[in-house]
């Protein structure tokens, strides 16, 4: 840990106060402590008086910066509590050969190196006058290339509202690749069936996207829900071409956040054998309930072979299964009652049937192929906290920690530890229990072991952990901005803000994925 400043320079604090802004120290333990996120002198050269007050060092720091002449002004158009404090960092990203993937890559330099913050009262109309100089960070060196996923074939059957308030999420991930998604319209709850003209609007809006979409009604008049959510298999099957090796059926909150992981993940599977490819619950109760199933949510992946067989049994099974809750059910039952194929596990398919907070999730490391249920009030805006990923390829929710205080989950969190937890050895290995549990009578498994495991018991927040969660993100001149809050409780608000930037001209500004 570093000490802590008790004053600062008074020139720069004319200087601040000339431009309407202020510095403000923020103490160990308090609520919006950023420790030696921002009050490091790491990297810093300026002038240091050390005083001794109470058995206590303090020092000044003058920090110099980098002229940036950088506006805040797009801070008007976020809504946002004042006064706030305010800091911000350049990250330029390099493709470097060799370079891998890691759960957690150290970093010594801290990702805030001033020995300050700006506390703005209002809404900002001014440029920063310096910046400190941006991080370097290596990546794999994968180039950012266009995706050929046309052996690929996905289904959704859904209402054409929830369908418009997907759109944009399902856009990050098909746009562009050659990928085909057919949707069923259905009717919702209250209402009725879209119509054919309504139908032929929305396909045309999408396939502008660079969408490959076709709308279709169902393929019986009243059927219900789950019929027309099995029925998808068929659909797909009907409408395949000589190249198509997958069938995916999902809903329509699944969200996939790589497309280039998806495939590598098939690459494994021989798609000219029966494979059944998904994902149980993350709750063993729902595991004890269903037993071994592909989860919808998750995605369910059938293999060219098998969704042959399910093609030729459809009728069988369709009269067989009335009683079945789901239409992932449907296909269980289906799977089991006619092939000999049992369920192929892939861990790293999410169903998202956890509850609580979800940091633990987030924060793991781990990068995975399908997430689920981030409509509603979740919070969890998966299309913006992927939106990094035009920049750094497979750096979704990847880790950096910075000097010895301050974890970066990228897209998700900046996550400071002020009471040493880093350094006392916290195991960044395990996943944190953040999450709600459910336990299983006369189990063994205590809730998520199956899932999520290894993992460790939740730390207090605002106090062994200060957790600055994703705001906002977008593309702002080749680059892509992330902004990370932290609401005050007794102080208040804290704004840290990145700026990820690639070093070379391989980004695409616009708002589909490349990766």
């Amino acid at each position: 840990m570093f000490p802590r400043r008790n004053f600062i320079v008074f020139a720069s604090l004319v200087l601040l106060s000339a431009l309407g802004l202020t510095l403000h120290r923020i103490e160990k333990g308090k609520p919006g402590y950023v420790g030696d996120l921002l009050s490091s002198t790491k990297g810093n050269k300026g002038l240091e008086k050390q005083n001794q007050k109470g058995g206590v060092k303090h020092e000044v720091v003058e920090s110099h910066g980098e002229p940036c002449n950088k506006s805040i002004e797009w801070l008007a158009n976020v809504d946002l509590k004042y006064p706030i404090r305010y800091a911000e960092r350049d990250i330029v990203v390099r493709p470097t050969a060799g370079t891998q993937r890691k759960s957690l890559t150290n970093i010594s330099e801290v990702l805030f190196p001033q020995s300050k913050t700006l506390l703005l009262d209002e809404s900002p109309s001014l440029d920063l006058q310096d910046c400190p100089p941006p991080i370097v960070i290596e990546i794999p060196n994968d180039p950012i290339t266009p995706i050929n996923a046309s052996r690929m074939h996905f289904g959704i059957a859904t209402t054409m509202q929830r369908l418009e308030e997907s759109t944009p999420y399902i856009a990050r991930w098909l746009s562009d690749t050659g990928a085909k998604l057919f949707v069923v319209g259905i009717k919702p709850e209250k209402g009725v069936p879209p119509t054919s003209k309504e139908m032929a609007v929305k396909q045309a809006k999408m396939r502008k996207q660079g969408m490959d979409v076709t709308l279709l009604p169902p393929l019986k008049e009243g059927e219900l829900y789950t019929e027309t959510y099995f029925s998808l298999a068929k659909i797909m099957y009907t409408h395949r071409t000589q190249e198509t090796s997958w069938f995916v059926l999902m809903d329509d909150d699944t969200f996939f956040p790589s497309m280039r992981a998806l495939l590598a993940m098939l690459d494994k599977y021989d798609p000219a054998r029966e494979y059944w490819i998904g994902a149980v619950s993350e709750m063993w109760w729902s595991v004890a309930r269903y037993g071994m199933m592909a989860f919808g949510g998750a995605g369910i992946f059938l293999s060219r072979a098998l969704a042959a067989v399910i093609d030729e049994v459809y009728d069988v099974c369709t009269t067989e299964m009335h009683s079945a809750a789901g239409g992932d059910e449907r296909v269980m039952r289906c799977v089991y009652g006619h092939t000999q194929t049992k369920l192929t596990y892939e861990p790293n398919l999410h169903q998202m049937d956890i509850f609580g907070d979800l940091s633990g999730v987030y924060e793991s490391g781990r990068l995975p192929l399908s997430l689920h249920h981030w409509k509603g009030n979740s919070g969890y805006t998966v299309d913006l906290m992927s939106l990094v990923m035009n920049i750094c390829g497979e750096c979704f929710l990847q880790r950096w920690q910075f000097g010895d205080d301050t974890v970066l989950s990228n897209g998700y969190s900046i996550a400071v530890y002020p009471e040493g937890e880093l350094a006392n050895g916290l195991d960044f290995s395990k996943a944190e229990e953040t999450w709600d549990s459910h336990t299983v009578d006369e189990s063994v498994n205590p809730g998520t072991a199956h899932s999520m495991s290894p993992s460790r018991p939740r730390l207090e927040l605002d106090k062994q952990k200060i957790q600055y969660r994703l705001l906002e993100s977008a593309f702002v001149n080749g680059a892509v901005r992330q902004s990370y809050l932290h609401k005050g409780t007794d102080e208040a608000d804290t704004l840290l803000v990145l700026y990820w930037r690639r070093d070379d001209d391989a980004v695409s500004d616009n708002s589909t994925q490349r990766t």
